[in-house]
């Protein structure tokens, strides 16, 4: 069994038998195993929401509440497969299930996490959590649960390797371990697995993490865990599955520092006579990729209302899509803050835009100063389906917390004639994403911009891990001849594509009806 799913676990809260459906349960979420000496689990408070006496009111409280706001009679199990004498032995669903008896310590909230939900995800804003309809999922987020199960006490048994949030790099590599459904189907979906980056960070010491490793209801409680040569560590605690913004399913995983979980549950746990061993600051991570800074290539782009990405290809020159700056307003330029650099805005001046019957959706701004230090990206020649790429923007919660990475494969050449004209990926692309760089996670190279993910228009729905990008192979012919002779005509010839240039952006074979995308 793997070290992750050795450390997590799923917790079972019942109420009476007397009690009235559906509050007496069973309800259930994911939990981590903390410490075996003494036996500690820590999961999402939300799940302890139906057995709250003072109901949902007792989520503004700004201290820990004791086991006394909970309705009485309740019973808690922790569920966990058994141990394995081999480390990567498979899991058989027949293994009967080990099931624990628990009692809360306390329900504890986390101020740090509180706050960066406050700066990341404003209130004037449509954001909902959990599922497609609103409600008040968000009060109970920064609510966390400490248990303590005797079951798991073990002699020597020591503390869960874990590791600080606060030494996380966008785009770093994580693993999630949690259970869908809950206690639902523990046989099949007990500790699931799912891979990741991290997508963006805010807070103190980074409270907050986004990722891209894909939850679904009931891993809330989970575990999310930084590889690292002496073996996985625990740096945060999944909090929501599901982010939405209005109708938009973003497709990332609200996490929790554990880091600063622990410093809000100090004195609960020092009450309850458990010292915390210090959780290490630093931890060497698991090195991949080319190593090149992909985050000083991309801008953010304002033109009046409108707002999107930008991809920086000299110290003066970048490419955005031309939805981007159509508004007709001067663009204003926010370079993401990097090593060395500051967040700074630059005044830009448009100097061509596709026509808009144009297949290709690109505009190109100069800036009216240069970006210093700026090392331009390595421009790709091939593009290898199935190769895994990166998609740097500023989707999601890129205008309050810079650039956000999202982290897929190419999972599509489209070519005409011979020569790629459109790239698929994987990668979750959101509103305010276009523009932005497609990354080659080997190499580093530059493969092409991001213009849109999918909306089904019959329906209404948008899938963002199906978006569509303009190799940059389409693009460097121009722009060299433009850097050659600063004339911008020379971006017309993406005016002039071919039929079956124009059909494939259409998103339809021809002859054929108009396509519902």
């Amino acid at each position: 069994m793997a070290e992750e799913e050795q450390a997590c676990c799923v917790v079972s809260v019942s109420g009476p038998p007397d009690a009235p459906e559906p509050v007496a349960g069973p309800w259930s979420c994911s939990g981590v195993i903390l410490s075996r000496g003494p036996g500690l689990v820590l999961c999402q408070g939300a799940v302890f929401a139906p057995f709250l006496r003072d109901g949902s009111a007792a989520w503004a409280r700004p201290r820990a509440l004791p086991p006394d706001v909970l309705r009485p009679g309740l019973r808690l199990l922790v569920l966990q497969p058994p141990a394995l004498e081999a480390p990567a032995a498979p899991r058989d669903p027949a293994d009967r299930l080990q099931q624990y008896e628990a009692r809360l310590l306390a329900l504890v909230p986390c101020g740090a996490f509180q706050r960066a939900l406050a700066r990341a995800f404003s209130t004037t804003e449509p954001w909902h959590f959990g599922g497609e309809e609103a409600g008040d999922e968000r009060a109970a987020l920064h609510w966390f649960a400490w248990l303590r199960v005797p079951g798991f006490d073990s002699p020597g048994g020591g503390w869960t390797a874990r590791a600080n949030a606060s030494c996380l790099r966008k785009g770093e590599g994580l693993l999630a371990c949690g259970s869908p459904f809950g206690a639902l189907c523990p046989d099949l979906f007990l500790n699931t697995l799912s891979r990741g980056v991290v997508s963006n960070l805010s807070g103190e010491e980074n409270a907050l993490v986004l990722t891209d490793a894909r939850c679904l209801p009931g891993t809330e409680g989970g575990g999310a865990f930084l590889p690292s040569p002496t073996g996985p560590r625990l740096v945060a605690v999944i909090a929501a599955s599901f982010c939405w913004k209005g109708a938009e399913w973003v497709g990332l995983t609200l996490l929790c520092s554990l880091a600063a979980i622990l410093r809000s549950s100090a004195a609960v746990l020092r009450d309850a006579g458990i010292a915390v061993p210090p959780v290490p600051g630093q931890v060497a991570a698991v090195q991949a990729g080319s190593g090149q800074d992909s985050l000083g290539w991309v801008v953010l782009v304002e033109c009046g209302a409108t707002w999107g990405s930008g991809v920086l290809l000299a110290p003066q020159l970048l490419l955005t899509c031309r939805h981007v700056v159509e508004a007709g307003a001067r663009p204003r330029v926010t370079l993401a803050v990097g090593p060395g650099r500051a967040a700074t805005v630059l005044k830009g001046r448009v100097v061509f835009a596709t026509e808009e019957s144009s297949p290709f959706d690109v505009a190109v701004v100069e800036l009216e100063e240069s970006v210093p230090g700026f090392v331009p990206p390595c421009l790709a020649d091939t593009f290898l389906p199935g190769e895994e790429v990166s998609v740097v923007g500023f989707g999601a919660l890129g205008r309050a917390c810079g650039p956000s990475v999202t982290s897929g494969i190419l999972s599509a050449v489209v070519a005409v004639a011979g020569c790629p004209v459109m790239l698929q990926t994987t990668c979750a692309v959101h509103g305010g994403s276009s523009g932005g760089p497609l990354i080659s996670s080997r190499s580093g190279r530059l493969l092409g911009i991001v213009t849109s993910n999918t909306r089904d228009t019959s329906v209404g729905a948008t899938y963002p891990h199906l978006n569509f990008c303009i190799p940059v192979s389409v693009l460097q012919p121009p722009v060299e001849h433009y850097h050659r002779t600063a004339d911008p005509a020379v971006f017309a010839v993406l005016n002039r594509a071919s039929e079956g240039v124009r059909a494939a952006w259409r998103l339809q074979r021809q002859p054929g009806p108009p396509s519902k995308l």
